[in-house]
This record gives C-alpha cells, structure tokens and sequence, in this order.
C-alpha cells in the first residue's frame, strides 16, 4: 500500500461491521462498501448473498450513513474531508485482513453506488494488486476531465463493472471511461451494461460476483 499518514476524519471511530467466515478461518476476504443512506448491515447483506464458506465479509460504517456529501462528480476538493476518511475507512478494513494474516492478493473490494465510486477510485490510486474488484453502480470520482495520472501495476486484477444505461446518478461515460482506465492500468475488466435497469443490481452481476469470489477461493 502507498505509505501516507493515517486520516482521523468523520468516518474513523464509527463500526466496521464482520459476517460470514470469521477471518480466523477464511481463505479470503471481501471488503463492501455501502451506498449512500444506507448502512454495513445492509451491504453485508449483499456481501452474503455473493459470499462462500472460505470467505469473511467486513464493511466499514459510514459517518450518518453518508461517504461524502456530493455527486462524485463534482470537483474532488467539495467532497473533502469525508471522501480521504473513507478511503482510510477502506484501508483500515483491509489492514484488519493482513494482520489476520491474510494476503493482499486476496481480498476482493467492492461496492454500491457511494461505495464503488470509493473502492474503484481508491484501486486505481494504490496501483497495487487486490484479489477482485466489484463495482456495482459506480466508477472514478472526480468531474469530468479530471486528470487520471494512476500508478500502473494492477497486474491482471479481475474487475466486474455492472451499471445500467439510464442510471440516474451514474452517467455511462464514466462507466465506459471507469472500465477504459482500469484496463490501461492493467486490471481484467468484466464490463456489464444493462438497458433501462435504473440505480440497482440484478442478478446477472450477483452470478458475475459469484464466479469472481469463487475463483479466488477455489483453492482452499
């Protein structure tokens, strides 16, 4: 991981949330990140629903359910301080992964709406390679035209992008540019547009997620 001083924002001090294997006894975990005005209890309920007995699922809690307080489209500096909490947010849950001794390599990211805008950007800017990355509704942070100059490193890491066409916070440019990027950086990306869906997730993308869990797990 980039080496960076630890933030002490809205987000730190809140629950970070575990279900599924306990991390004693898993293989492999999946970080979820929930959307915005929801809560970890209802993103573990989706990390479930993907979920198998060799992996344990962690989700962080959001300062009043809410990452941070614009579109993730607006300029990076509006969304500040909540969105560098979050991502130490994100890091804090992965780091509770390597101290119970579980590798980078597997831990599989993922998120909704807030919380895949946060695990993709928060992907691209670390360079390094995860176990998987589930973005379900979401893309890069950041307006449009905003300068993408990540590390590249990604190194064949498998990315499952679902999003509609006429979702209404999720312009399909930036899912179309989000997958474009992360490919570029090196990362195996399954891109996953679905007509007149709206701002959900279906279960082709839960099959999707299964696969790409089960495939890190299979081994175990």
């Amino acid at each position: 991981m980039t080496s960076r001083k630890a933030i002490n924002g809205p987000h730190q001090g809140k629950p970070v949330l575990t279900a599924c294997s306990p991390l004693t006894d898993a293989h492999a975990t999946l970080v979820m990140i929930h959307g915005r005005g929801s809560t970890a209890n209802n993103i573990l309920e989706l990390a479930r629903v993907i979920s198998n007995p060799h992996l344990a699922c962690i989700a962080p809690q959001a300062d009043n359910n809410v990452w941070y307080p614009h579109s993730f489209l607006a300029p990076l500096v509006k969304n500040e301080p909540a969105l560098s909490s979050a991502f130490q947010a994100l890091e804090d849950a992965i780091t509770m992964s390597t101290l119970a001794g579980i590798s980078q390599q597997k831990i599989i990211l993922g998120g909704f709406s807030q919380g895949a805008c946060i695990v993709s950007e928060f992907v691209a800017r670390q360079g390094k390679r995860f176990g998987g990355l589930l973005v379900f509704s979401g893309g890069l942070i950041g307006p449009p035209g905003t300068p993408r100059a990540y590390p590249d490193g990604l190194d064949g890491l498998p990315v499952l992008i679902g999003c509609s066409n006429v979702d209404p916070h999720v312009p399909i440019n930036r899912v179309n540019e989000t997958s474009h990027i992360l490919t570029q950086l090196g990362a195996s990306v399954d891109k996953q547009v679905y007509p007149n869906m709206g701002h959900t997730i279906n279960d082709d993308e839960l099959d999707r997620a299964r696969k790409l869990v089960d495939a890190l797990t299979e081994d175990a």
